[in-house]
Parts: C-alpha cells; sequence; structure tokens
C-alpha cells in the first residue's frame, strides 16, 4: 500500500484536483459539465506545465484503473424499466435504429480510414448516451486513453449544438408533441441536452423526451457487448489474429449492477450517492486523460472526429425522424 501511495500520489493528486474543481465549477458555467470542463482544463494545463516525473503513474492508473471504477458506478443510473415506459413498437424501432448507427459507425470509420478510435467512440457516444457510453466502452475498444477524451470533447460539443438548433430545425415540421419528443430523445447525445431541447419546448415533450433518451441509456449493456464484439472481431481478421471475445471485470460488474437495480427496488438515497461518486470518479478520470493529450494531437483527432461525428449525428436525426413519421 505504501508503495502504492509513492508512486501514484503526485499524478493522483493532480488529478484528483483538476476532477474536483471541473465538477463543482461547473454547474456556474452555461451549456457545460464537469467531465468535458476537466478534460479541457487538464489539457491546457498539461500543454503548458511540465508536470514531474513522479506524475505519470498516478495520472495514468487515474485515466485506466479509476475509469473502470467510475463504470461500475454509473451502472446504478441504468434501469430497464423505461423501456416498459416506452412501449413495445417505439422501443423496437429504438433498437433498430441504434443498431443501424453503430453499423454505419463501423462503415463509414472504415471508408474514412481512421488509424485511431476515436470515430468508433464518437459513433458510439452518439447512438447512446454521450460521455458515459464512450467511457464503458473505450477501455475495451482503444488502446490509446487520449481518444476516449478527445470523443468525450467531440460528442459534447455537437450535443450543445444539436440541443439549440434541433427544436428550431423541427419547427419547420408538423407534427405531434410526442413525436417531436421522440425525435429529441433518440438524437440527440446526452441526457441533458435531451432535458434542455426537451423541455425548452413544452412539458409534454419534454415528457416523451426524456422517455426515449432514458430507454436508449437503457441499451448501453447490450451496445457494448455487440459494439465490442464487432470492432474486435475486424481488428482480428486485419491482422490476420485468432478472433476471439471476451469482457473485463468490470463491464460484468456493469451488466450485473444494471440488471440488479432493473429488478430490485434499491434505495433511492443510496442510488443517488452511487450517480454522483460515478460522476465524480469519471471526471477525475477524464482530467488524467486530458493530462496525457497534446493539442497537436487534439487539432488532428478533432478535426476528424467533428466531421465524423456531423455525419453520425445526420444519420441518426434522419432515422429518428422517419420512425417518428411511421410510428
Amino acid at each position: 500500500m505504501q508503495k502504492f501511495i509513492r508512486e501514484n500520489f503526485y499524478g493522483l493528486m493532480v488529478s484528483l484536483i483538476l476532477g474536483l474543481v471541473a465538477h463543482f465549477l461547473a454547474p456556474l458555467i452555461p451549456n457545460i459539465n464537469g467531465v468535458i470542463l476537466a478534460f479541457l482544463l487538464a489539457v491546457v494545463l498539461g500543454n503548458f506545465i511540465k508536470l514531474p516525473d513522479g506524475a505519470k503513474e498516478g495520472v495514468n492508473f487515474s485515466s485506466s484503473k479509476l475509469l473502470e471504477i467510475a463504470i461500475i458506478f454509473l451502472a446504478f443510473s441504468i434501469n430497464f424499466k423505461s423501456i416498459a415506459n416506452l412501449g413495445w413498437q417505439k422501443f423496437t424501432f429504438l433498437i433498430l435504429m441504434v443498431f443501424l448507427v453503430l453499423s454505419a459507425t463501423i462503415v463509414l470509420a472504415k471508408l474514412f480510414k481512421t488509424k485511431d478510435s476515436t470515430a468508433w467512440l464518437v459513433g458510439f457516444g452518439t447512438a447512446i448516451c454521450g460521455s458515459s457510453a464512450i467511457a464503458a466502452v473505450a477501455p475495451v475498444i482503444s488502446k490509446n486513453k487520449e481518444d476516449a477524451g478527445i470523443a468525450i470533447a467531440v460528442v459534447n460539443l455537437l450535443g450543445s449544438l444539436g440541443m439549440i438548433v434541433l427544436p428550431f430545425a423541427l419547427a419547420f415540421f408538423v407534427l405531434e408533441d410526442s413525436k417531436i419528443g421522440f425525435i429529441l430523445g433518440a438524437s440527440l447525445q446526452s441526457v441533458g441536452n435531451v432535458a434542455g431541447a426537451g423541455y425548452g419546448l413544452g412539458q409534454e415533450i419534454g415528457d416523451a423526451a426524456i422517455t426515449v433518451k432514458l430507454a436508449r441509456v437503457a441499451l448501453l449493456s447490450p451496445a457494448v457487448i455487440l459494439f465490442s464484439f464487432f470492432i474486435n472481431r475486424g481488428e482480428g481478421a486485419k491482422e490476420g489474429e485468432k478472433i476471439s471475445f471476451s469482457l473485463p471485470y468490470y463491464l460484468w460488474l456493469f451488466i450485473a449492477i444494471t440488471i440488479a437495480n432493473s429488478l430490485l427496488n434499491l434505495p433511492s438515497e443510496f442510488l443517488d450517492f452511487a450517480k454522483e461518486l460515478g460522476n465524480i470518479l469519471l471526471t477525475i478520470s477524464m482530467a488524467a486523460i486530458g493530462l496525457k493529450v497534446s493539442f497537436k494531437s487534439l487539432w488532428q483527432s478533432g478535426k476528424m472526429a467533428i466531421g465524423f461525428g456531423l455525419i453520425i449525428f445526420a444519420v441518426q436525426t434522419l432515422l429518428a425522424v422517419l420512425a417518428a413519421i411511421i410510428l
């Protein structure tokens, strides 16, 4: 234990301080969350201030092991009961939409000839629930922790823009409130984006949008399994390796907690604590990832990721509009 503290202390403390500052400062800044703020602060600090050599181990631990622990706690925010509230017909369309968006992500990433996992992560975060989805799948499909941070930055940027632009665009369609809510809930990236856009248009639209979004969030566990399988299978085939697939321990725990949370009536106080702890740990992890990102890599990968994210977001929005018209 003493050896662990000695080797990781400086890196852990820097990540912890940046994460906590971002977590408590974010509510005071409009249209930004703690996760993305921690990442941006850390990128700036890491590029302008040289950290001591002794900080490397702690930063690596915070960006990997701490991220895995955060994912476990984030599972307490997922509940399959939201599926029942949506209804089987809409949920069937939602499953099909998510599958098509994930498939489009894999196909377009090949067409773009992307050399890293940023595009995959942007597509997965767009399809499911933004930052949490990227954090959950990143350790399985990404060899470079920087990719996760860049993907989260891009998805949050596009989600914020979508939250502002999409409600105005939908004004040109003569649709029922429930259909507008479905489109917002099925297309926007994070729960915050959906709530901001939906309730900005009205209570009924907001309620419908949140219901659809929570059903999307409930698909996170099976989506991680499916997406990881296809990505790893494709990479194994490309490199001529024997194709195998296994989930790390934290994802098995994530799935188990998700199921338990859906079947059992866990105390609301405990669930609130677990969600908050998971969010704080994720914020600290993103600070550690940000400390490892250079402006050069952020510029090079970020440009491609924004273009890729816009295409995937457009595909997802188009599918949501078509589904709303059909339903």
